[in-house]
């Protein structure tokens, strides 16, 4: 089935909770130049109750529900919830998505503003390898104020394809 008569086109959003969506949405507009799309509840209305659609315990609400955009990419869904007990967020080693990256293109000015946001770097930037190994092409991992790991990546090298490659990772076109 070629993409064009495939059903699924792409990811639409990730979603996130946080213990705060005012805060999460100041730190991803200065981070990143994140631009609210929308909020599909707010604090002014009735909570929802996810406990048939999402799963979640008998009396947890959600209170606040947010999407952003960040440029190119896919919209990320903030989630704020009360009445229910939560934990920290994921790390690489549990299962479940442990990470989201952006795409940079200037590695030392994004790492700046993510730190400036009040997100923490986990070490400093590193040389890609393998087949995407390039000039410039390098990434790195850090963890917002809530604890999300978001990786900075930027290879504007290029990326070496194995031949019998069926696709290709999404990239920004060039400016």
């Amino acid at each position: 089935m070629t993409p064009k008569q495939h059903p699924v086109r792409g990811i639409d959003h990730i979603g996130i909770t946080v213990p705060d969506v005012e805060q999460a949405t100041t730190f991803l507009q200065n981070a990143f130049g994140a631009d609210i799309c929308y909020d599909a509840l707010n604090k002014q209305q009735p909570p929802q109750e996810g406990e048939q659609t999402l799963g979640l315990k008998r009396g947890s609400r959600i209170i606040h529900i947010r999407l952003l955009r960040i440029h190119e990419g896919p919209g990320i869904e903030l989630f704020q919830l009360e009445n229910t007990p939560q934990n920290s967020a994921i790390q690489l080693a549990d299962y479940g998505l442990q990470h989201f990256a952006v795409y940079v293109d200037d590695m030392n000015a994004a790492t700046a503003r993510f730190q400036q946001a009040g997100g923490t770097l986990l070490s400093p930037p590193h040389t890609l390898s393998g087949i995407e190994t390039g000039t410039g092409n390098q990434f790195v991992y850090g963890r917002s104020p809530w604890g999300t790991i978001i990786e900075l990546i930027s290879y504007p090298d290029g990326i070496r394809y194995p031949q019998e490659s069926e696709a290709y990772r999404w990239t920004p076109p060039e400016r």
